[in-house]
């Protein structure tokens, strides 16, 4: 069944990244930057820390436009992401994604994009653009 909704409305998610998230991550897109991958390298950058890849957390939005808002059958158009601070391996964040502009009849709805630490922290802000082809008329 297609989900309705309108303009202010959220879905979100949690997610606590590992050291073999990133390890898979970097084996998968073939980035093995040791600030990811080496807590020894990472501990002597200005992280103090291994982080997680940028896009492996601006890929929480896929999970929660996909499966939650507008859900199963929407297709990407466009994601854009700005990165603002670092996500450490361990660290619970959020990723939150808000109806911000519905095309009617052509089926195109527009999303604010953020992702969270639990303080409330700005970590990741974007907007993406979803095709929610039982919206076109």
């Amino acid at each position: 069944m297609h989900r309705t909704f309108q303009v202010g409305d959220k879905a979100s998610r949690k997610r606590i990244f590992t050291d073999a998230d990133v390890h898979q991550f970097a084996d998968l897109v073939g980035d093995h930057n040791p600030v990811h991958l080496d807590a020894e390298f990472a501990a002597g950058t200005q992280f103090k820390a291994q982080i997680a890849h940028g896009m492996l957390v601006g890929s929480l939005f896929t999970g929660v436009l996909g499966e939650e808002l507008p859900g199963p059958g929407s297709i990407y158009m466009a994601q854009n992401l700005s990165f603002k601070a670092p996500v450490y391996l361990g660290q619970e964040v959020t990723a939150t994604v808000e109806v911000t502009s519905i095309r009617e009849g052509k089926g195109i709805v527009s999303f604010d994009t953020t992702v969270t630490d639990q303080e409330g922290k700005v970590l990741v802000k974007g907007d993406s653009v979803m095709y929610v082809p039982w919206l076109k008329a």
